[in-house]
């Protein structure tokens, strides 16, 4: 009897011929599971890079943003044109478009129109990008201390430029550009507009270039117009 018993407990333990399988997986179990943990991972790293990637260009916009309104900020109060030459035309050639002389430093520069066509930063007219005050900034490391070239002067900040650019505009439509020696002649009762008395257009596109970039790429651009009355 008991070797009976015996017998039928052995034929119905899991692996024995005619008793239930084997607890475990199988080997197209454990490939889907490997698939699916897998496609998890993946993902779970293709969201993080792109976290990562949306963190560095919001970082990016907002220092390109905040040095847009440095040059913005420095020729709020300026004029238009140069307090002591002003702008005229002797002999048809225009006279006080630009930089005047003896304006060597981004600290000379006095009316909008000396900031067309200059550009602040590596490989522009000037060390830069420059602030409000026409100082240039200086390069932070990660734990605010400045960073220092070989002689021990601070470094610019790196990779960043500042371009302006001034435009005249028309009085009556402002989606219009005269050219910079642009006069409105007399005609019946109105008496004509001298070269002078035009709204400007000011643009400051900035750009970035990093260590593994090929060129510089546009980050952020601020336009607006100083009225004629300023």
């Amino acid at each position: 009897m008991t070797s009976a018993r015996t017998a039928a407990r052995r034929a119905r333990a899991p692996g024995a011929p005619g008793g239930p399988p084997l607890a475990g997986f199988t080997l197209i179990e454990t490939a889907l599971a490997t698939v699916i943990i897998g496609v998890g991972v993946v993902a779970l790293v293709e969201a993080q890079q792109s976290f990562q990637a949306s963190n560095a260009w919001s970082s990016q916009a907002a220092t390109a943003t905040l040095l847009a309104n440095e040059i913005r900020e420095m020729t709020r109060t300026f004029p238009r044109h140069d307090p002591v030459t002003g702008l005229y035309l002797l002999d048809d050639a225009l006279q006080g478009w630009g930089i005047e002389d003896g304006e060597v430093e981004p600290g000379d520069l006095d009316d909008v129109d000396d900031f067309d066509g200059l550009t602040f930063g590596t490989g522009g007219d000037f060390e830069g990008p420059i602030d409000a005050f026409g100082d240039v900034i200086p390069q932070l490391a990660a734990d605010g201390s400045l960073v220092l070239d070989d002689e021990g002067n601070p470094l610019p900040l790196q990779g960043w430029r500042q371009a302006v650019t001034v435009e005249k505009l028309d009085p009556f439509n402002t989606a219009l550009v005269r050219a910079d020696d642009y006069a409105d002649a007399p005609l019946g009762e109105f008496a004509g507009r001298d070269v002078d008395d035009f709204p400007l257009r000011v643009t400051v596109v900035v750009t970035y270039q990093g260590p593994f970039d090929a060129e510089p790429a546009e980050v952020t651009r601020v336009v607006w117009i100083v009225p004629q009355t300023q």
